[in-house]
């Protein structure tokens, strides 16, 4: 489990779930001068909107840390864990309409309004499913929620300091020049005999080899198969450091933290370590 492909949308779902939970230990309706009952005390009540809420939420962040996608009855783990969620929060706005509920014999419905379990559980479902379904379309909720620690740099292939004919630092003899310890007036080289030496050929400056980078994307992407095909291999997520050890063209080959390798195809936004 990654627990740093969590995203903000995550967070705004594990505050709900928390505030859910809370809820449900608070009285489900409000009536003066007799202990209310709470959402344990329903059985129907606690079951569907609060703790159906929390299993949704629970769900959603098992299938975002898992790094292949897991189904239930047909559908995706997140996708159940959405489903879950509006369940809750259409059963909690029910609720509300009907504070009493099972409880309309022992108490008179005159005076009765919804408690603050009622109402605060409401919120909280309403907040829970509306970020379960809007983190995966909007950007703003897709950010990392745990900002990934800078990878310190890898050495790139073949790093030496340049020596030899042509660099900087190397000592280059002049013709002509009068040479340390050598009297004045010594004769020195003609111009023939310097001609006459073979001149050093100038090396080929060397083919630009690719350093392997650390980079982290902004959104979740797709790593597509290093053969050619659009069959994605995995998911980068969002505040984790991959390596990239290959170009190709406007690609690059990318290596996940279980030893896998595949094409990213949208190098945009990227942020190098």
């Amino acid at each position: 489990m990654n627990i740093r492909s969590l995203n903000r949308g995550d967070g705004v779902v594990l505050g709900a779930a928390v505030l859910l939970f809370i809820a449900s230990f608070l009285d489900t309706f409000d009536k003066s001068g007799d202990k209310a009952p709470n959402a344990w005390d329903n059985l129907g009540l606690v079951m569907s909107a609060y703790i159906g809420g929390v299993i949704g939420a629970a769900l959603i962040i098992v299938a975002r840390t898992l790094p292949q996608p897991r189904k239930v009855v047909g559908l995706d783990l997140g996708q159940f864990g959405v489903a879950l969620t509006i369940f809750a929060a259409w059963t909690s706005f029910w609720a509300i309409v009907d504070p009493l509920g099972s409880f309309s014999d022992a108490f008179d419905s005159a005076d009765v309004g919804p408690g603050t379990g009622l109402i605060l559980g409401l919120i909280a479902a309403l907040v829970l499913a509306a970020a379960a379904v809007a983190t995966p379309l909007v950007p703003a909720l897709k950010g990392g929620l745990i900002p990934a620690p800078k990878p310190a740099a890898p050495q790139p292939y073949g790093a030496q300091q340049p020596t030899g004919y042509g660099y900087p630092g190397a000592q280059q003899q002049t013709y002509g020049a009068q040479q340390p310890g050598q009297p004045y007036g010594a004769q020195q080289p003609q111009p023939a005999q310097a001609q006459a030496q073979p001149a050093p050929q100038q090396q080929a400056a060397p083919a630009a080899e690719f350093s392997p980078f650390w980079f982290a994307v902004p959104v979740p992407r797709p790593l597509f198969s290093e053969d050619g095909s659009q069959a994605p291999v995995a998911e980068l997520a969002p505040g984790t450091w991959y390596l990239a050890v290959d170009q190709r063209g406007g690609a690059l080959v990318a290596q996940t933290q279980d030893g896998r390798r595949g094409v990213l195809q949208d190098t945009s936004g990227i942020q190098r370590g």
